[in-house]
């Protein structure tokens, strides 16, 4: 007599790809890319390290899709908020909140940022991510201001994340605002 032995099923995990990406995120966040292996990636992700080589062609292909995702919601978050700004006085108050609650919020976040900066330097490909990302940020800086003042702005975001990721001193927001004022009324 044989005994029915059920059979060994794929276990449907539609959102698999979608955790292995986001703890891609992670681990540059902890390990930086040069710490970013299949091995670190799949196991903060809980998934088998098969998953890794099934979802992704290789680790290029998923810091590509990882900092994309970064990326686009940055400047999705950055979209809303000065679409949201009905005046230029609410357009300034946007600007000092992307800076001091939305890049500022989180060490996270400034480190993935400037571990994408680091790789789009040394590795030409990834400026396709950055420069969008700088598109993306400056057409809704245009919404409010002139070509010249977005640049400046954007130039301004771009250094303070630069010294909030590196000064071990907090940022005072007087100094944030007062430095969005005056840019912003420089080029009226």
């Amino acid at each position: 007599m044989t005994q029915d032995v059920p059979k060994a099923t794929r276990r449907h995990d539609p959102e698999r790809r979608d955790r292995i990406i986001d703890a891609c995120l992670d681990v540059i966040a902890e390990s930086g890319v040069a710490g970013a292996s299949h091995r670190r990636i799949a196991a903060a992700a809980g998934v088998p390290l098969g998953s890794m080589t099934y979802h992704f062609t290789g680790m290029d292909q998923l810091l590509r899709e990882a900092f994309d995702r970064f990326t686009s919601g940055f400047a999705a978050q950055f979209e809303r908020r000065m679409a949201a700004a009905a005046d230029l006085d609410a357009a300034r108050r946007a600007v000092a909140d992307l800076i001091l609650v939305d890049l500022y919020a989180s060490r996270r976040e400034l480190v993935i940022t400037h571990e994408l900066y680091t790789l789009a330097a040394r590795e030409p490909a990834y400026r396709t991510l950055t420069n969008e990302w700088m598109r993306r940020s400056r057409a809704a800086l245009e919404r409010h201001f002139d070509p010249v003042t977005t640049r400046l702005l954007d130039a301004l975001i771009e250094g303070l994340t630069i010294h909030r990721a590196l000064d071990t001193e907090p940022a005072d927001p007087a100094d944030v605002t007062d430095a969005i004022d005056r840019i912003t009324r420089a080029r009226r």
